[in-house]
């Protein structure tokens, strides 16, 4: 019997919420963690999204100091703690950020719809005990960088749309899922040029990944999330349009988009015209006197009525009508 049993893919994997209970995660540090790639998933074979090997569970919990070594590598900190962290003061925290020294890894939207970025603490208490950076974090702030400030640079929405299409090409399981990775990051006019064809634009937007979800669709809320997500420095958006062109390639040779096929259909009669009789048929059935020079006369339907048949002229007077009812009935049974 053990032999015959057929292994259910749910009885070797579960639920991303599943697993974060049992790694004792919340939603949001799972999802996290699965992003930076410390915890596997796979996709789910019945097309229900991906889902986490009860054996990758198992490696996570007999890890050395689970979970709290796990919490602390999800750990994430805003710009005042990751200040305090370093021991900065905020603008100077802000500025490192802006020059793209140090790297948002996710962010969220204020009540009043302003971005907040978040970034790993363990990435921070890296970068602070790093002896080269000693200078950027006491000193003064070297004069390019000064300039580059006073224009108005700021990395962090680029920084992290990088790090973010890493995590995509991760999860991508075929290269029509990293072109749409890749589509994720561009303007939809920008796909257009580059995939003209509608049947593959349409095909690639099946595996074109959502941007992060904040508010109903078109809030400006939504909008904004949509907009942090889209490229907009000219380099970025063209070595984005360079790898798209070329993983596109792939794609097509990998399985091309689908498209309508034209199916040949018979010629169908003309409705409500009746078919054309031939000449010889005709000339038979006109009547004989027609044939010979008379005028046209009508053809007579069925047999000649006399005048007693005659519809204007009824044979016989028509009887009145019978009462109805029980009365009527016993007159004419009396009768």
């Amino acid at each position: 019997m053990a032999g015959n049993t057929i292994t259910k893919p749910s009885d070797l994997s579960c639920t991303p919420s599943r697993a974060a209970r049992e790694l004792g995660l919340k939603r949001g540090e799972f999802d996290l963690a699965v992003h930076l790639g410390r915890i596997r998933t796979a996709p789910d074979e019945g097309g229900g999204g991906r889902r986490v090997a009860h054996a990758e569970i198992d490696r996570l919990r007999s890890a050395d100091g689970f979970p709290e070594t796990l919490l602390e590598s999800v750990m994430t900190v805003g710009t005042t703690e990751g200040a305090a962290l370093m021991q900065v003061t905020s603008a100077r925290f802000t500025r490192l950020a802006r020059l793209g020294l140090v790297v948002p890894v996710k962010f969220y939207l204020n009540r009043y719809r302003a971005v907040v970025w978040l970034y790993l603490a363990e990435e921070l208490r890296q970068f602070a005990a790093d002896k080269n950076h000693t200078a950027l974090l006491n000193g003064r702030t070297p004069e390019g960088m000064r300039d580059q400030l006073q224009e108005g640079l700021d990395l962090r929405p680029r920084n992290w749309r990088g790090r973010h299409l890493g995590f995509l090409l991760r999860q991508a399981d075929g290269p029509w899922e990293r072109a749409g990775a890749l589509a994720a990051l561009l303007d939809p006019v920008q796909v257009a040029e580059i995939v003209q064809d509608p049947y593959e634009r349409a095909y690639l937007n099946r595996f074109r990944p959502d941007p992060p979800a904040f508010g109903a669709p078109g809030s400006p809320a939504a909008h904004l999330a949509e907009r942090t997500m889209t490229a907009e420095d000219p380099d970025e958006i063209s070595w984005l349009r360079a790898d798209l062109a070329q993983v596109l390639e792939e794609a097509r040779d990998h399985r091309p988009a689908p498209r309508p096929t034209a199916e040949p259909t018979a010629p169908q009669p003309a409705v409500g015209r009746a078919a054309p009789r031939p000449a010889a048929e005709l000339t038979a059935s006109r009547p004989i006197a027609e044939s010979a020079g008379s005028p046209p006369t009508a053809e007579p339907v069925g047999p000649p009525l006399s005048l007693s048949e005659h519809p204007s002229e009824p044979a016989s007077a028509p009887e009145p009508e019978r009462s109805r009812g029980m009365l009527g009935w016993l007159r004419r049974r009396s009768a």
